[in-house]
This record gives structure tokens, C-alpha cells and sequence, in this order.
């Protein structure tokens, strides 16, 4: 769930997007502006067995708008992207806070290839905030509640597609279920699923209009990752 807050809370150190640089797949994702042809996708595969193939052509569109993105993150004066230490696995959402012009989220120490992941997310909820949308959103110009927090979260499965297979990222768990979930067809049942106190109006009328889709989700997650999805694990 996305805060917005009046105040600058902690003391916990900041990693200012806009002064530092940029690591794992930003590093490599800007490499690819300098040759002529992005790499070929390789397939990739988890403990499970479970295997994953993109397409080249798609990887490239995706390629030039992470690009523009990250070059934004990085030079627009008009805003702060920044992250902060998280000693634990993180989604996403959580935690994401956003004061004016700076919007906050927390990326898990022990994997600094999700960092960029988390930029991007942060990012296109900050330029919603600011009015800039349509700039950067352009499939969903006017998306709001749970059409516009999808639109977000397949752009962010996209972004680490694109990492994954092609420049060679590490895995990360919260990013990989949200990719994997994505390439098979079960984006709604994640979101739906791992944010149960979210989007009552969008569940109820997916729900309605797929009644067996959340078992089939739980069956397919446990197969693929050995575990319940986020929002049916204990603590």
C-alpha cells in the first residue's frame, strides 16, 4: 500500500537515485544504448524446473522504454527517487511512501539487481502523482485504482523480464513470482491475492467473471515456487 506522507520518517540512510550510480541490470541496461542490436533473450529456469522464453522483438520495446526511464530517474531535477535498506525480502508495494516531490522505497540489501525494479515502480507512481501520467503511462492514460496499479506492476514484470533473460540479472524472489505469474497468465489472481485488502470493487467483479481462477493460481504458484503465494503464507 503506497503511503503518503507529510513527513520524512527515521533515520535510516537514503540512497539518492539521482546521485549515485547505478548498479546490476541499470548498469547493464545502459550498456545496451551503446550497440546496435539488443542481445538475444536467453530461456531461464528455476528450482522447480520451471521454464521461461521471451521474445526478441518484444524485449527490445521494452529495452527503449526502461532506457528512457532510467535516464529519467536519473537527470529530471523535478523529483527524487530514492531507496532505502531493507534487511528482508520486499514486494513492490510495500513500504512505498511518496512526500511531494520524492517518492521512497526499500530494496532488500542482499539483492542489488532489484533495485532498479523498485525505481521504476516508485517512479511511475510518482509521475501519476505529479500529473504525468499520460507521459509515462501511455497505454493507460487515464487507468485509476486497480487498472492503473496493474498497468504499473506489468510494466515493473516487463522491466524484470527483460533483466532476467537478457542481461543476465539474479533472481529475486518477489520480483520472479511477480514475472512468472505475469508470463503465465495469473498477474490478476497475483495482485488480488498477495493484496487482500486492496481493490474490493476490481476483485469482486474478477471473482465473478473467474470463479475457479484462484484455485488454479494456488495450484500453479505451489508447483512453480515450492510455497504458498504471497497472501497465504503464515507468518
Amino acid at each position: 500500500m503506497i503511503r503518503h506522507a507529510r513527513e520524512v520518517s527515521g533515520s535510516a540512510v537514503c540512497s539518492l537515485t539521482r546521485a549515485a550510480l547505478l548498479v546490476g541490470l541499470v548498469v547493464l541496461a545502459a550498456c545496451a544504448v551503446a550497440v546496435p542490436e539488443l542481445p538475444q533473450p536467453r530461456p531461464i529456469i528455476i528450482h522447480s524446473g520451471a521454464r521461461l522464453r521471451v521474445d526478441h522483438e518484444r524485449m527490445k520495446v521494452v529495452n527503449e522504454w526502461v532506457i528512457d526511464e532510467q535516464d529519467n530517474i536519473v537527470q529530471d531535477p523535478s523529483f527524487l527517487v530514492e531507496t532505502q535498506p531493507s534487511t528482508s525480502e520486499v514486494y513492490l508495494w510495500e513500504r512505498l511512501e511518496i512526500e511531494g516531490d520524492t517518492v521512497r522505497t526499500p530494496v532488500d540489501v542482499r539483492s542489488v539487481d532489484s533495485r532498479l525494479g523498485h525505481e521504476i515502480y516508485a517512479h511511475l507512481h510518482l509521475m501519476v502523482d505529479m500529473g504525468r501520467q499520460e507521459e509515462w503511462l501511455p497505454e493507460a492514460p487515464a487507468a485509476v485504482e486497480y487498472d492503473l496499479e496493474r498497468a504499473i506492476l506489468l510494466r515493473s514484470a516487463d522491466a524484470w523480464v527483460l533483466g532476467r533473460t537478457v542481461f543476465d540479472t539474479q533472481p529475486y524472489g518477489p520480483l520472479d513470482e511477480l514475472m512468472y505469474a505475469n508470463e503465465a497468465g495469473y498477474l490478476d489472481a497475483f495482485i488480488f491475492t498477495a493484496r487482500p485488502a486492496e481493490f474490493a470493487r476490481a476483485r469482486t467483479e474478477w471473482a465473478r467473471a473467474n470463479p475457479s481462477r484462484v484455485d488454479e493460481y494456488r495450484s500453479w504458484f505451489l508447483d512453480t515456487f515450492s510455497r504458498e503465494p504471497p497472501g497465504l503464507r503464515s507468518n
